[in-house]
């Protein structure tokens, strides 16, 4: 069977204020296109549909277009929410839209109940996990500590059960929303952490034939058999160096994996530069980047006049200006966001505490602190997903 895994569309965001709806367009477009000409049996879409839960109707309309061209082509679809997404408003209409091949798995409920699709050499079956919010999903898989790794196991031994009960030979396909470690980040993916720990580890999936991972925007094996697709577009410049691509999996009779990455068209190259402005201006070999969406870091030691209006004069597609002068990092003229640039919350909270009275917290002081930050952000999902 061979399939085509995507994830983290991401519909309705733009990159430092330009709308990408017409480059989130053309890529559907793309992903139909490869569906057809690359005679693909199935396509997964693990996670982040959208890029927040209220979505624009422009970018409901894009999905809703994307949905259609997919059902038309008559190849099945399955789909899970991610950590953007609300899950309910995504889940609309599921039943309904599962007649026409398109089957959105949004309820963690369901985790151990699987899409299966046949082809020549026996059936598949799908298991959709949608971003499991540890403290909205600890009470439906009975766990006593809300943790990523805690919920996605006990969702993964509901999987193991059912497809111990299949027919030998049954393969199997995993769909899920997450951090898994030894997976690279970008700046553009939402914190998920939860008590400190945002990462679990990929044996959570053993005993399945492939693992479609979303929620990382770098495309990524971590193991022959688990990987990220990775965003199909750009959504910050930490991106610049990234392959835009889906996963391309034929998976064979006995399981085993193989697959081909599909690039994704990108509207436009990122540049990250870096000099002082009359460096940036004059240096021949930054001619390439002429055409590029730029981030340019200025290490002027004293913030030259004009210079965004400089800068557009050579690069006109310069997005970010960020001013990094060659200071040490406890120099008092040091930016504020420059001395937080790397820390959590808990880190700067922390830090916060030790200024204030000479002393960091204690071991008991950092977890209530990270219970602290657990329930505002529990507090938030709850919020989104009620909204």
């Amino acid at each position: 069977m061979k399939l085509l895994h995507t994830s983290d569309w991401h519909l309705g965001r733009s990159f430092h204020r330009v709308g990408m709806l017409g480059a989130q367009a053309e890529f559907i477009g793309h992903l139909v296109s490869t569906v057809r000409e690359r005679e693909v049996d199935a396509v997964v879409v693990s996670g982040d549909v959208y890029d927040r839960a209220v979505p624009p109707l422009a970018a409901v309309e894009l999905f809703d277009d994307a949905l259609h061209r997919l059902a038309g082509l008559g190849v099945p679809t399955v789909m899970i929410s991610g950590n953007h997404d609300s899950a309910r408003r995504l889940g609309v209409g599921a039943g309904l839209m599962g007649r026409a091949g398109i089957h959105l798995r949004t309820e963690p409920s369901a985790c151990g109940t699987p899409v299966v699709l046949s082809d020549g050499h026996g059936d598949v079956a799908f298991y959709g996990l949608p971003y499991l919010e540890p403290a909205l999903v600890k009470d439906e898989f009975a766990v006593e500590k809300a943790g990523h790794e805690t919920v996605l196991a006990a969702a993964m031994d509901r999987v193991r059960a059912d497809l111990a009960a299949r027919a030998p030979g049954t393969r199997s396909v995993v769909l899920a929303h997450a951090f898994v470690t030894g997976g690279e980040p970008s700046d553009s993916e939402r914190d998920i952490t939860v008590g400190g720990v945002a990462a679990v580890p990929a044996g959570v999936f053993d005993g399945v034939d492939y693992v479609a991972l979303g929620h990382l925007h770098g495309c990524q094996t971590l193991t022959e058999r688990v990987r990220y697709s990775g965003s199909p577009l750009p959504y910050s410049f930490s991106e610049a160096a990234h392959r835009k691509s889906m996963w391309l999996v034929d998976l064979a009779a006995d399981g085993a994996v193989t697959a081909e990455r599909v690039d994704c068209p990108v509207p436009r190259a990122l540049a990250r530069i870096r000099g002082t402005l009359e460096e940036l201006l004059a240096d021949p070999a930054l001619a390439r980047h002429e055409e590029a969406w730029v981030e340019a870091t200025l290490t002027d030691p004293v913030r030259p006049a004009d210079p965004m209006a400089r800068l557009t004069e050579r690069f006109p597609h310069t997005l970010s200006l960020v001013f990094d002068p060659a200071r040490t990092a406890d120099d008092p003229a040091a930016s504020y966001a420059r001395r937080l640039a790397g820390r959590d919350d808990q880190q700067i909270a922390e830090d916060f505490v030790a200024h204030v009275r000479g002393a960091g917290p204690d071991p008991h002081e950092r977890a209530v602190l990270r219970d602290a930050f657990d329930a505002v952000r529990a507090d938030d999902a709850v919020r989104e997903v009620a909204r």
